[in-house]
């Protein structure tokens, strides 16, 4: 078998009673890496702090891994203006945590002979949203609802390292202050700007 040792060096081709020999010599394990091989490849190593990293590199893929959701929102033809903020407020979230939103028109009774109205408010939302996110599908009427797909300029992954690092910046200035929560803060620099500056 053709050995490769403990640091990545060829050893060369040595039989099997030699490689487990070395193997003892180095207090490790004799593993196969590559069985189809002519001659079969082995390499000293200790499995078990091999097997422990692989796994803690594929936990730390897993978690910088992002899984891409379908937010989705349902608004009425006639909507409105405080209800429409609202529901413009969760689609701006949604998409700034980088998922994409389902956007859902509902139609009832009379409301279904003017669709127009629900293509003109779906309209004006994407161009509300314009700056954080783009029309995937347009406007299309699915029986009594009309539907739309806006997905966000930013991937998933990186809204992800964003709010990590707004986490991070939030622990380090309640450690900076400690005792003071963010409001008495925000408070405190409010009082000190409204304060004449004495001559």
């Amino acid at each position: 078998m053709r050995l490769v040792g403990p640091s990545g060096e060829q050893v060369g081709i040595v039989p099997l009673a030699k490689a487990l020999e070395l193997a003892q010599e180095y207090d490790l394990d004799l593993v196969e890496v590559a069985a189809n091989a002519r001659p079969p490849v082995c390499k000293l190593m200790d499995y078990g702090k091999f097997k422990y990293e692989s796994a803690m590199k594929a936990r730390e893929a897993r978690k910088n891994q992002a899984h891409t959701v379908i937010k989705e929102m349902k608004l009425r033809p006639k909507i409105d203006p405080h209800d429409y903020d609202t529901k413009k407020g969760h689609v701006v979230r949604f998409l700034k945590q980088g998922d994409k939103v389902k956007i859902t028109i509902m139609f009832r009774g009379r409301e279904q002979s003017r669709p127009e109205l629900g293509y003109r408010l779906l309209q004006r939302l994407a161009e509300d949203v314009a700056d954080l996110g783009f029309v995937e599908s347009n406007p299309k009427q699915d029986g009594r609802n009309m539907i739309m797909v806006l997905g966000p300029h930013k991937k998933k992954t990186e809204a992800m390292a964003e709010a990590r690092q707004a986490q991070e910046a939030r622990k380090a200035e309640a450690k900076a202050n400690p005792g003071k929560s963010q409001n008495a803060a925000d408070a405190d620099s409010a009082q000190a700007a409204e304060e004449p500056a004495e001559a």
